[in-house]
């Protein structure tokens, strides 16, 4: 085995494969693995992945996201799948954790084997999708999850990058007013393949969706997420919405993707600050040192 895949008394071949073989310790150990430096090494030990499906949830707090995943999760148990929930969170300015309950409001599936339940940090990626996301699904795959549930915190514009590995994206959103417009000001709207209404049992709920059809195409589901009502109707657009995938489609999430992980990179470059002062000090200007920043020159 390569000695850059080797750690203190296993090495990630062995993780991977103690993983595939159930170990949800390993399994653990490997997805912080993707979080961290080691991401390259871990991919290299999966080899040529099959995707698994990814469904993304997003919406504003408050909206019922954690619940609506809850929902979908014991839907899709039901039929035979192995599921997996990453909930990507902001990082905490002290220790870079994540800080959200998730586990908690999908106790539930805690003990279900074929349940994998993890909160990732966002770790100051722009736009608050964690930059281990990729390669995590990537795991997950080659772990044999057949679906990835990826739902984003709601915060800023973090629920835009979801669009960028999901399909489809679900939009959640609850009753009142003007909440659809509040939605599609925040660009919600525009990465919507599905918007579900949750909450749908209170006042003004009808109202919403006649509001959300003004404003989008996308179809329109009403849930109550808590009871289970509507998660079956929401399944199947889901599938219908994957049907309709095509190679055009996921050529530009892919791009996106690329975009969005070399804007990070892009962040971190050692020449930027460098780069920065020249421009400041006028000695520079910012299109050739963006220019310059993007060749690698100095």
């Amino acid at each position: 085995m390569s000695g850059l895949r080797t750690v203190p008394g296993v090495t990630i071949d062995e993780l991977v494969a103690a993983a595939r073989g159930g170990s949800p310790r390993a399994t653990g150990r490997l997805l912080s693995y993707v979080e961290s430096g080691r991401r390259d090494e871990v991919l290299a030990a999966l080899g040529r992945v099959t995707p698994a499906r990814v469904v993304g949830i997003t919406g504003p707090p408050g909206a019922g996201k954690s619940t609506t995943v809850g929902a979908l999760v014991g839907a899709y148990r039901a039929g035979g799948k192995r599921v997996a929930v990453l909930a990507v969170d902001p990082s905490s300015p002290y220790s870079g954790g994540a800080l959200l309950g998730d586990r908690i409001r999908m106790a539930a599936h805690i003990n279900d084997p074929d349940v994998l339940i993890r909160s990732v940090a966002a770790r100051g990626h722009l736009g608050g999708l964690a930059a281990a996301v990729p390669a995590s699904i990537t795991l997950l795959s080659a772990l044999g999850y057949d679906l990835v549930i990826l739902e984003t915190v709601g915060v800023g514009q973090s629920e835009i990058e979801i669009a960028a590995v999901a399909d489809p994206t679900v939009v959640v959103l609850n009753p009142g007013a003007g909440d659809a417009v509040q939605a599609a000001k925040a660009g919600l709207l525009e990465v919507a393949d599905i918007v579900a209404v949750n909450k749908a049992d209170r006042e003004g709920a009808d109202q919403t969706v006649r509001d959300l059809r003004a404003e989008t195409s996308a179809p329109i589901v009403k849930l109550i997420a808590a009871q289970g009502e509507g998660i079956a109707e929401l399944l199947d657009v889901i599938e219908a919405s994957h049907r309709s995938d095509d190679p055009q489609r996921r050529v530009a999430r892919a791009r996106a993707q690329i975009l969005s992980l070399a804007q990070t990179l892009l962040r971190q470059h050692a020449d930027l600050d460098r780069l920065a002062e020249s421009v400041a000090e006028g000695v520079a200007d910012p299109y050739s040192a963006a220019a310059r920043l993007i060749a690698g020159e100095r």
